[in-house]
């Protein structure tokens, strides 16, 4: 086999390898994050100027944040505020200012997913899942494993399915 059918057959495996993980993922936007000062000013321009209706506001202990969800089509928008100011939010936005803090991907089976993504060499924030808002589970790719871009995966519970 040459050098250039190697590589070929290689590529194939590659596209093959994350097309499966696609599959095993089943992965769709859950949502885009927003770091903002008030939820309640932010609430102003995505309810009046956008159209959005608010779903809940609930409060991430955890995290430190108050988060506001609006749905878009079959995603949503979650407004983040810090609730203290050594929130991750809080850092956020006193070194970047307002403005979109990661991108969620909902996954079937976040522990897999995470697996795989350790597999690969991915560097990630969170090596295990904890519980998020609505009571997902969440976990973190790093920025820097992702283009700058803060990647959140997040599964809903099966107690959460079940009860659907």
């Amino acid at each position: 086999m040459s050098k250039s059918e190697s590589d070929e057959q290689e590529r194939e495996q590659e596209d093959l390898s994350l097309s499966l993980i696609a599959l095993a993922f089943n992965m769709k936007i859950d949502h885009i994050g927003i770091a903002v000062k008030s939820v309640k000013e932010a609430l102003r321009f995505y309810s009046r100027a956008l159209g959005l209706h608010l779903s809940r506001i609930e409060v991430v202990e955890e995290q430190k944040v108050r988060a506001a969800l609006l749905p878009v089509g079959e995603s949503r928008i979650e407004l983040l505020e810090a609730r203290s100011d050594d929130s991750p939010i809080a850092r956020f936005i006193a070194k970047r200012g307002e403005g979109i803090h990661h991108i969620c991907f909902e996954v079937e089976d976040i522990r897999a997913a995470l697996a795989e993504l350790k597999r690969q060499g991915v560097k990630l924030v969170d090596e295990e899942p904890r519980v998020g808002a609505e009571g997902k589970l969440v976990a973190f790719i790093h920025p820097s494993a992702a283009g700058g871009v803060l990647i959140e995966l997040s599964q809903t519970p099966e107690s959460a399915v079940q009860d659907i």
